[in-house]
């Protein structure tokens, strides 16, 4: 274990999140993994994708990751992240800057960066709050939805990476060109380099999201959504009627219907749905096919015969 560390030191980081504690001597990656509850093959392709062992051939190591033990450590780096490395590198950054009122450059700054801290916070909680919940649900054994997939929780969150990464660009661009040369530019400096090598973890933990991670969740989910299909009785002929009222509606559109009548614009139904607001127009195109319905007082009418809203849920 002590020979990876020595060869590349960001697997300290990848030791720390998986639980596994310094002092382990001699041992091999598989007895300190064991002696620490991890699950060695999954420690390996973590370790694999990060150096670039696995690049290229990352389809090649999902058979052996486990996505509960992958899920606990992205879970822990979001921890770090949040709770450690952005708080500490702004107690740097105050020292390194003159916070005083004269000095606006430096304030912009400060607040420039609390931004970025906030993106990322809220990036990390979306995935905690929507992609974790959606893959405990598999981890359980059953499907969150019928029209829920990783796939279009995946969607936001592949944007949100490309958002964080122009955000950190921009902070350390500011800093780099506009801070006045009058400062302590070795604190300054140092601070910077705290920003580069967060950005460059960030970046390890973004791709392995995207690669990796999602590949095996993709792979469970696959697994479950057969595993539930064999499973299940053939449904009955009252079951298929219930199924198809109204007019064939899925859970989802159902859930866009309710939302329209209630007066939310597609913008707030998207961000209410975790969806893209072009998938809100496509699923209201959906609703208009089904139920030969255009205008919203229409549907707003349809909805209330059939059920699906309340009278007092309505906006009029």
């Amino acid at each position: 274990m002590s020979d990876i560390i020595h060869d590349d030191y960001r697997l300290l980081q990848v030791i720390s999140r998986f639980g596994i504690s310094l002092g382990f001597g001699n041992q091999s990656v598989q007895t300190a993994c064991e002696a620490a509850g991890v699950h060695t093959p999954t420690f390996l392709a973590v370790v694999n994708s990060i150096t670039g062992a696995g690049h290229g051939n990352v389809e090649a190591l999902v058979p052996q990751v486990s996505v509960a033990e992958l899920m606990r450590y992205l879970q822990r780096s979001h921890s770090y992240f949040v709770d450690f490395r952005l708080p500490a590198i702004r107690r740097k950054l105050i020292e390194a800057i003159d916070c005083s009122a004269k000095n606006q450059i430096a304030f912009l700054i400060l607040k420039f960066y609390d931004e970025y801290a906030a993106e990322v916070e809220r990036h990390m909680d979306y995935e905690n709050q929507h992609i974790h919940t959606y893959v405990q649900s598999l981890l359980d054994g059953k499907m969150p939805g019928a029209d829920d997939s990783y796939g279009k929780l995946a969607h936001q969150h592949h944007d949100n990476h490309s958002s964080l990464y122009k955000s950190s660009d921009e902070l350390k661009s500011i800093i780099v060109k506009y801070y006045p040369s009058d400062s302590d530019t070795q604190r300054l400096a140092d601070t910077l380099m705290d920003i580069y090598i967060m950005e460059e973890d960030l970046f390890s933990h973004c791709q392995l999201e995207d690669t990796l991670f999602a590949l095996a969740v993709e792979r469970m989910e696959q697994d479950v959504r057969d595993s539930n299909a064999d499973a299940s009785p053939a449904p009955s002929a009252a079951d298929e009627a219930a199924a198809a009222l109204p007019d064939g509606l899925s859970e989802r559109e159902k859930e866009v219907v309710r939302l329209v009548v209630s007066g939310l614009s597609n913008k707030e139904i998207a961000e209410r749905m975790f969806i893209s607001t072009n998938t809100v127009m496509t699923h209201r195109r959906n609703i208009a096919r089904k139920t030969q319905v255009r205008s919203s007082a229409a549907l707003t009418i349809y909805a209330i015969v059939n059920g699906l809203v309340n009278l007092d849920e309505v906006k009029v």
